[in-house]
């Protein structure tokens, strides 16, 4: 009965976001639901507490949401704009395929899914609305490259690939090269296509005074470079090109964007300095309140045992193993946001079994962790995608469903290929 009845409140979770009913609203609501039929009421405000405390998350959308209201203030972002806007619109709707094949593999290096879509979409999301796309369109094109970071073979994910299958990492990434970069291409194929079926790929007019192509307005190449900067310093580090840039977090990154910000137009300090905290202000009401209510949705979940009990079905069936280890996954990123958790539950659970079921063990825990992150690039409750969602200035449901058919698709093909052939 508990089971059926948190079903009922899911649905209803998402007939509401589908009807654009207020975000922070249904998702606490649901939550505070959830954990009054699993029998523990209080949970919702232990979950709010937690949900607080996410301070890694918490510190890289301040900082770029900070650094966001500077280059506005400085003007920095409108030369940049106005210096790529042409060229973006020669692009035209190819820009779409392209955006999110670039993303997926700045991932490589910045693998942080939350942390790529606030650092990379702050500066790609307002170029592609300059373009003309739709914003859900950009919102969903930077969310759907984010997990590029299976290339890299220090990522966890890998890692925990490796401890259940006595496989190295190099090997491991080797394996599921071709696999995780066919769902990219599909990723950035169906946006395309989905994109030019609605006219979602051209038409759309940002608001005035951004884009401004009077023959009185010159572009200044300093001031559209600076909004490019953190990008270059996290790229570089990570990739460990420039070793003096590696320790720098997403957040240091931002605050050297600031800085350059002000060298560069020398506009009034205390003022850049009040829209940056105005900025991190704005990011912790909107953005990163949606993420508390989002987790505290997802404890209600966990508080009447569905997730649980999908994992449990995966891991007590494993005569099913070649079909749950992509469904299972998959389905399981959606509900939470997450696809780290069922990934690594099922890695360490039935993974470590595979040769008995006549599966290569590498195969199927690049099949569990690529599933999971298809799913939660899909998932309108995921960190990366409500962060992708406000920068473009659309609801996270919106980016999400566009995101959908290529993540299933994708998710269909990389099962058959890795686990059938």
């Amino acid at each position: 009965m508990m089971t059926i009845s948190g079903i009922i409140v899911v649905l209803g979770t998402i007939y509401c976001l589908i009807k654009r009913y207020e975000t922070r609203l249904v998702l606490f609501t649901s939550g505070m639901l959830l954990s009054i039929i699993g029998g523990a009421p209080f949970n919702v405000f232990k979950s709010f507490s937690a949900a607080m405390h996410e301070t890694k998350l918490f510190e890289s959308i301040i900082a770029v949401m900070g650094f966001a209201l500077v280059l506005k203030y400085t003007e920095c972002d409108k030369h940049l704009i106005n210096l790529l806007v042409k060229p973006l619109r020669k692009a035209g709707s190819l820009l779409i395929p392209a955006t999110v094949l670039v993303i997926f593999f700045i991932n490589i290096s910045i693998t942080s899914s939350s942390g790529c879509s606030a650092a990379v979409g702050a500066i790609l999301i307002p170029l592609m609305l300059a373009a003309g796309i739709h914003p859900a369109i950009a919102g969903a094109v930077v969310y759907a490259g984010t997990y590029g970071a299976m290339f890299n073979p220090g990522y966890p994910q890998n890692a925990i690939i490796e401890s259940v299958s006595n496989t190295d990492t190099v090997t491991i990434v080797g394996n599921h090269f071709w696999p995780l970069l066919a769902c990219g291409v599909i990723g950035a194929i169906s946006l395309w296509i989905y994109a030019k079926i609605k006219g979602e790929d051209k038409g759309y007019v940002m608001p005035p005074g951004i884009i401004d192509e009077s023959a009185d307005f010159k572009v200044n190449l300093w001031q559209a470079v600076v909004p490019l900067i953190p990008i270059v310093i996290l790229v570089l580090g990570q990739m460990n090109i420039v070793p003096l840039f590696k320790p720098f977090s997403i957040s240091h990154a931002m605050i050297v964007g600031v800085i350059c910000a002000f060298a560069v137009t020398r506009r009034d300090v205390q003022t850049i300095s009040k829209e940056f905290w105005k900025g991190a202000g704005n990011a912790f009401g909107h953005i990163f309140g949606i993420i508390i209510c989002a987790l505290i949705f997802v404890d209600g979940l966990k508080t009447v045992g569905i997730i649980q009990q999908l994992i449990g079905l995966m891991i007590s069936n494993p005569e099913i193993a070649k079909v749950s280890a992509g469904v299972g996954p998959f389905f399981l990123g959606i509900m939470s946001g997450s696809g780290d958790a069922a990934a690594v539950a099922f890695n360490k659970a039935v993974t470590i079994h595979a040769a008995s079921f006549g599966i290569d063990p590498a195969s199927m825990g690049s099949v569990v962790a690529i599933a999971g992150a298809l799913g939660r690039t899909m998932s309108p409750v995921a960190g990366g995608m409500i962060i992708c969602a406000s920068l473009a200035g659309t609801t996270p449901m919106e980016t999400a469903k566009r995101n959908a058919p290529g993540m299933i698709i994708a998710t269909i093909v990389l099962t058959i290929s890795m686990l059938y052939f």
